[in-house]
């Protein structure tokens, strides 16, 4: 009798251990299809990325060229403000005139004196001697 129950007692160890390994093969193909997937995942997002990086820089690099545009227009505009400012200003006010005349072209009026004062200027350092 014992011999009918090692064989029962067998056929379950072995079965059981057919279902063991069927089970760990299958639990190793599902850690390696999740693998894959994911590794396929960030395949597919690093194309992504690197599809959509360059024109994003160019863009950036775009804005930035606007704005220094836009700012250098703005610079013109109050440039060409101040001169349009001065065009009429000598156009039509004759004592601006006169004071711009006296000033950049050296003109006075008849028993007039000048008084000019420079603003100091730095000295020019000297030149050290070369040694030999």
């Amino acid at each position: 009798m014992t011999k009918p129950c090692t064989a029962l007692q067998s056929a379950e160890v072995e079965h059981g251990y057919a279902d063991f390994r069927a089970r760990r093969e299958a639990t190793l193909w599902q850690r390696l299809n999740r693998i894959l997937l994911v590794l396929l995942i960030i395949a597919i997002w690093l194309v992504i990325v690197s599809l959509f990086v360059p024109p994003y820089k160019k863009l950036m690099q775009s804005r930035t060229e606007i704005d220094n545009l836009q700012q250098q227009v703005g610079e013109q505009q109050t440039l060409l403000a101040r001169q349009t400012r001065e065009v009429s200003l000598l156009k039509t006010d004759v004592s601006y005139l006169e004071t711009i005349a006296r000033d950049r072209l050296d003109l006075m009026k008849e028993g007039e004196t000048i008084f000019r004062l420079e603003t100091a200027r730095s000295k020019p350092k000297p030149i050290a001697p070369a040694r030999k």
